[in-house]
């Protein structure tokens, strides 16, 4: 018996005058510590623990050229998240107005903000098809990658490096090596912000990508639906123990119109995300519809705030990035 499990483990022995109380358990007994520790001293624990636990976590390093980083997540997929992330990269990129989208966007002229796209989902990665790109990235001649470019916006993702059916069946360490290449070895020039495509779920690339990189903020992505909502909230609380700034909550799909009578009918639940930014202490940065607009966009590789920078739904995207970069903190000098 190893010396831990001889404190913790007594075969029928009691342990007298120590201040705790001995448990049967399994024939032996538990030890189960019953002291208890004054304000200062608890506070004195957590720190000393912290301290303990920060050791072992990498040195964020920002990425060269990038002023701000703004992760789009969600607690569970199929909720919009990387439609969102592709429409919030082209509405900051002109951040001004719905008409100047429209001229800058439209007359391929220079966007106001530099931004570019960054798709960690390395499973299932979309920016590809949404963003109408294919082919290799080229290399620097410092032998970085270089992010393939449309409508203004830099992108890089996996999909640009394997064969657009190929599944990719990874295993943990192989994932974070690719997460690891697309954070450091890509030539991204000089960018305002950065926006980061995350995979669902709250598992190791979530966690490498926020300790990694100083990150602005996260932007949670969610339907009104409670199952969803479930998931969106652990994805917030995730954000929160890694100390990244959440900058509120987008409620996706969150209303249907009938194209023909006008009839709205709220198919995933009405407001739920508002309650849930409530419950969290947050904001809610705002709606977008259910629309087939937006789906025919985006699978057709111009995104709705490209093709249609006049629409309501569009609109709602460029009401979107205003509210984030009004939450962001100042940029690094």
């Amino acid at each position: 018996m190893g010396s831990w499990r001889r404190l913790l483990f007594f075969g029928g022995a009691s342990l007298r005058g120590c201040g705790g109380a001995c448990v049967p358990l399994g024939g032996g007994r538990v030890l189960i510590w019953g002291r208890q520790f004054s304000g200062a001293e608890s506070e004195t624990l957590k720190q000393r623990r912290t301290q303990i636990m920060s050791r072992g976590l990498p040195k964020q390093k920002p990425i060269d050229g990038v002023k701000q980083v703004i992760v789009v997540a969600s607690g569970k997929g199929g909720v919009g998240k990387s439609t969102t992330a592709v429409n919030l990269a082209l509405a900051l990129s002109a951040n001004d107005s719905v008409s100047q989208i429209h001229t800058v966007l439209q007359s391929h002229k220079s966007p106001s903000k530099a931004v570019g796209l960054l798709d960690v989902d390395v499973y299932g990665p979309s920016i590809p098809k949404m963003m109408n790109l294919k082919g290799d990235p080229e290399l620097s001649q410092s032998n970085l990658m270089r992010p393939l470019l449309n409508y203004g916006i830099a992108c890089m993702s996996m999909g640009f490096l394997i064969e657009e059916t190929a599944p990719i069946v990874w295993r943990g360490l192989m994932v974070m090596s690719a997460i690891e290449k697309l954070l450091r070895q890509v030539d991204w020039g000089q960018l305002d912000y950065l926006v980061v495509d995350m995979p669902p779920g709250t598992g190791d690339v979530q966690l490498s990508v926020s300790q990694n990189i100083p990150i602005s903020g996260a932007v949670i992505i969610s339907t009104p639906q409670d199952i969803a909502l479930m998931d969106a909230r652990k994805g917030a609380e995730m954000f929160r123990k890694v100390h990244v700034p959440v900058l509120g909550l987008v409620q996706n799909m969150s209303v249907f119109q009938c194209p023909k009578c006008k009839h709205k009918t709220h198919i995933f639940g009405a407001d739920g995300a508002r309650r849930l930014a409530r419950t969290l202490d947050l904001d809610i940065l705002g709606d977008i519809p259910l629309h087939l607009n937006i789906r025919e966009a985006s699978d057709t590789g111009q995104p709705i705030v490209f093709s249609q920078p006049e629409s309501d739904e569009a609109r709602a995207y460029l009401r979107i990035a205003t509210e984030v970069v009004r939450r962001l903190p100042p940029p690094p000098e």
